[in-house]
């Protein structure tokens, strides 16, 4: 395919991002944005002369140029408008959530299987050099067996209507950690509290458990003073810090860590000794391209190539499934919901 004609639905705050980035690849063509609002149209049109805008989504799925949809919506709209897409003949790029369910998502994993169809979901961080790097220390074993991982993503707003803070920014951190983990999570617990009245959560924290003994705990506010994107990650030989707000050096591998001596006989177990390690940090070079040019350079390299993306509809389907899980045990203040009864992808 010589030329990627693209219409792009969703105008509003990530939006802008997309456009700009798939305007600059070469061998695309944003040919259409819609949205349902003029006045954000007239912006686009003002930046974007050549590109065709419409508040009829209908507009892009009928035209028969279109090679692909981006969709940048609010999640309740996403698997009206993805289906469609995926029924029009389009590949398709979703923002994140990927749907409000797991059985959503399955139907739009099934719909773009049947079609033999791009789906990818916008899981924008797994595109960061960053989150890149982690996950290659990780698959090469350069830190060991992992123990935990720990984030923290919190900030003062933006206040959601339509979601609480486990869908709006949980998210980010379980596309990451089912990014660069070795297994899935096979249980959540969920605590959250809401402090507007009549408003969804606007703090959660959420443990999951894996097989073994790797643990992963997630804390997430819109209530905080200040603004924190800092993730831990301890292994057996070596621990990494990834603060998102370092202008450079965000990630940082330390080795340090704990050795175990001793006898491990029932009698002699208060024998045992707590060794602790302590090496160098460093901070290792990071590929610093935008994530989303990265992605939408993937995004175009699936549909050309046939391939299945990092970001697919499995994945995004595994992060709403962990969603939905966590928000069940919210509501009954941190019961163990095991993720299997949640409902499997075919």
């Amino acid at each position: 395919m010589t030329n990627i004609n693209i219409g792009i639905i969703g105008y509003g705050y990530w939006g802008p991002n997309i456009v700009r980035n798939f305007a600059e690849i070469p061998q695309v063509q944003v040919t259409i944005i819609s949205d349902l609002k003029p006045e954000l149209l007239t912006k686009a049109q003002a930046r974007y002369p050549t590109i065709q805008v419409t508040t009829n989504c209908r507009d892009i799925f009928t035209d028969p140029k279109i090679n692909a949809v981006v969709i940048a919506t609010p999640v309740s709209t996403h698997f009206d408008l993805a289906l469609a897409a995926l029924q029009a003949g389009k590949h398709v790029l979703v923002e994140k959530p990927m749907t409000v369910s797991s059985e959503q998502a399955i139907r739009l994993i099934e719909e773009a299987e049947k079609r033999n169809l791009v789906l990818m979901v916008d899981h924008t961080f797994v595109y960061t050099g960053a989150i890149r790097k982690m996950r290659d220390l990780v698959v090469t074993n350069a830190i060991g067996n992992i123990y935990y991982y720990d984030s923290v993503r919190v900030n003062l707003g933006l206040f959601q209507h339509d979601v609480n803070v486990i869908w709006d920014l949980a998210v980010h951190d379980l596309s990451i950690m089912n990014y660069i983990l070795p297994s899935q999570p096979y249980a959540v617990s969920a605590t959250g509290m809401s402090h507007v009245v009549g408003e969804p959560e606007n703090i959660a924290y959420l443990t999951l458990f894996f097989e073994g003994n790797l643990i992963a705990h997630i804390h997430v506010n819109w209530l905080a003073p200040v603004k924190v994107r800092r993730t831990l990650i301890g292994g057996s030989q070596r621990m990494i810090v990834y603060n998102d707000l370092e202008p450079s050096e965000k990630v940082k591998v330390y080795d340090k860590g704990i050795t175990v001596n001793g006898n491990n006989s029932a009698e002699k177990v208060y024998q045992m000794l707590i060794g602790y390690r302590t090496g160098d940090m460093w901070s290792p070079q990071l590929d610093m391209t935008e994530a989303l040019r990265t992605e939408g350079l993937h995004f175009i390299e699936c549909i050309e190539k046939g391939k299945r993306p990092i970001t697919d509809g499995q994945a995004g389907f595994q992060v709403v499934k962990i969603l939905e899980a966590a928000t069940e045990s919210m509501r009954t203040q941190g019961r163990l919901i095991e993720l299997d009864k949640v409902g499997v992808a075919a």
